[in-house]
């Protein structure tokens, strides 16, 4: 990756039960690149993945605010993701990186947040393959793809598809806004 992150800072939103892997991989892509990474979640203290990676929590989902951030990262998880679209917090932070025209990444089940967000009409995206019917019910395109990129709204499957989904996600942040990411 030869995309220059410097100054930008990228909001990571989760809580207990990511996936560990798609938290860690794009967190060291995007700081790789130089941005700053911020581990936002409606938790206190620190959260931990299913397969025991802990880190330490930066921001309360109640106290975050997307203006203060150019991209935000969606990790999956089945039990993360269904505790972040249960916390309405959580939920208005995401849409507003929509509303701001922000560079949004998200893989596996981290998506369904999304869904509760209600950003998803006419756009295309890809997920773990379960949440196919809720995606479309929501009104996406689903794709079974290994990554896709839709005015800057980055997508992958599952961990397999890290490597393609952390070029995306580098290169759109790099971009900037996209006046096709809104809700």
């Amino acid at each position: 990756m030869t995309e220059d992150l410097n100054g930008k800072r990228v909001a990571f939103l989760l809580t207990d039960g990511f996936e560990d892997s798609e938290l860690t991989s794009p967190w060291e892509a995007v700081t790789g690149a130089g941005a700053t990474a911020v581990l936002v979640s409606p938790s206190e203290g620190s959260v931990t993945g299913k397969n025991g990676h802990e880190q330490p929590v930066d921001l309360s989902a109640g106290e975050a605010d997307a203006a203060a951030f150019d991209a935000l990262v969606l990790p999956g998880g089945v039990v993360n993701a269904d505790h972040l679209r249960m916390d309405t917090a959580s939920v208005g932070f995401a849409r507003d990186f929509f509303a701001q025209h922000k560079p949004v990444g998200v893989i596996c089940h981290g998506a369904w947040i999304l869904t509760e967000a209600d950003v998803l009409h006419d756009r295309t995206i890809t997920s773990y393959p379960s949440l196919q019917t809720d995606l479309r019910n929501a009104g996406a395109t689903w794709v079974d793809e290994e990554v896709v990129v839709d005015a800057g709204l980055v997508s992958s499957r599952t961990p397999d598809d890290l490597p393609a989904f952390n070029d995306k996600l580098v290169e759109e942040i790099a971009e900037g806004e996209h006046s096709g990411q809104t809700t």
